[in-house]
């Protein structure tokens, strides 16, 4: 009878693995997309969408969305969901303002990432000692540090010369680097609009040109972190913190000690975005100055599927389209709305492969769509160029919705010794 019961379980059908792509076979997917991109630039003769300009710009962008993100990634790896990135970033760019005026930027730096951090210990506090919601004690520390930064400002930049109760006096720059040689060489290549070969210069030229030293130490942070994450004892009882605490405390973890080492590191990455709009994006903390990045920093966390290599691209992608407001506008969002129709044509492909019908449908229409919409414009209405990163971020968002997972006990509560 045992035989007979395991038969028909031998004869279903084994699960199979999704297999990862290789790095060879990740850099053929790259070199497509870059040919489709230079394909489009060629036909549409929007050779700003690759130009050195555009990727240098893209770049100062995605920074404090990235940072923002990273620190989300922190914090919910640790299982502590962190919507108070946006009050972080805020406290951020004051403490980063405060004291890069009066004791030069690279103090201001240190400041910033103090200030944020001091915003993850109140949510460490609120949530992992006294166990309040996590999402209301996120929006309170983004309230909080709105009308923090107000007063503070009441009695330190309104004193101050070139100050005001709403923005500081100028914060001297932190020094950008060139690469030279390579810089201009990048730069006249991009000129002569060649298939391909221009468009890989743009990246790269936007990649050496006026490069602030704290972009340098903020990209740094990404590759750190999946090193500290997943290669160290330390970020694997971290992250099991946001899988099993329960299990983990049994390990003889801390439990409460990494959420509150993770929610302060979370805070002062955050903090160091802010720092970055005061001192590279501008040179000058301005009120309200964050513009929401730590929301679209969590958007582009959970587009990376919690991990940081997706995360930067989820924040290169909104770096990138938000770039759009400042360099060419309509014309190059024109320009992309036929390259996203024809990606769309091309995951329809893909989907009917696959034999996902209702992918391939919805694709099928939303290229039909697209395709419709560049053939009748020559030009994108300015208002929806403005809206272009945040459309971007909600269509990423949707597609990618099937294949995330999040920590196990990201947002649960837990106390210590409730395993027993």
């Amino acid at each position: 009878m045992s035989a007979t019961l395991a038969k028909p379980a031998a004869q279903q059908p084994k699960k199979t693995a999704r297999r990862r792509l290789t790095l060879a076979e990740w850099m053929l997917v790259v070199a497509g997309f870059l040919a489709l991109v230079s394909a489009v630039r060629l036909i549409t003769d929007a050779h700003g969408i690759t130009s050195v300009g555009q990727t240098s710009t893209a770049l100062r962008l995605a920074v404090p969305i990235g940072l923002a993100g990273l620190g989300g990634l922190w914090a919910e790896r640790a299982g502590v969901v962190n919507i108070g990135l946006e009050g972080m970033m805020i406290l951020g760019t004051w403490f980063g303002a405060w004291a890069g005026v009066q004791w030069g930027p690279w103090a201001g730096v240190v400041m910033g990432i103090a200030g944020g951090a001091l915003g993850g210990l109140l949510h460490a506090l609120a949530t992992v000692t006294f166990g309040v919601d996590h999402i209301i004690s996120g929006v309170a520390i983004n309230i909080l540090a709105v009308g923090a930064t107000r007063y503070l400002s009441s009695f330190t930049f309104d004193t101050m010369e070139g100050g005001t109760s709403k923005q500081s006096p100028p914060i001297e720059s932190i020094a950008q680097i060139t690469v030279p040689g390579l810089s201009d060489a990048m730069r006249d290549l991009n000129d002569k609009h060649w298939f391909l070969v221009s468009d890989v210069a743009g990246l790269v030229g936007g990649l050496v040109t006026n490069l602030s030293l704290l972009t340098v130490v903020a990209v740094a942070m990404v590759p750190l972190s999946h090193w500290v994450l997943w290669k160290t004892s330390f970020g694997l009882r971290l992250r099991s913190c946001g899988e099993n605490p329960i299990a983990a405390e049994s390990l003889g973890v801390n439990v409460y000690k990494y959420k509150y080492i993770a929610v302060m590191i979370s805070g002062g990455l955050a903090g160091l975005g802010g720092v970055f709009l005061a001192e590279v994006a501008s040179n000058i903390y301005q009120e309200g100055q964050t513009g929401n990045r730590g929301y679209i920093g969590l958007a582009a966390m959970i587009f990376g599927n919690w991990m940081p290599g997706g995360l930067a691209l989820g924040a290169g992608l909104f770096g990138y389209t938000d770039s759009l407001n400042l360099r060419g506008g309509g014309q190059n969002v024109h320009a992309l709305l036929l390259l996203l129709a024809i990606l769309l044509v091309l995951a329809t492909a893909w989907a009917v492969w696959r034999r996902k019908l209702v992918t391939a449908a919805v694709a099928a229409a939303g290229g039909l769509l697209l395709s419709v919409w560049y053939l009748s414009v020559d030009e994108v209405p300015s208002q929806f160029v403005t809206a272009a990163p945040y459309v971007a971020t909600l269509l990423v968002l949707a597609m990618s919705a099937q294949r995330l997972r999040a920590p196990k006990a990201v947002g649960k509560s837990y106390r210590k010794g409730e395993g027993k």
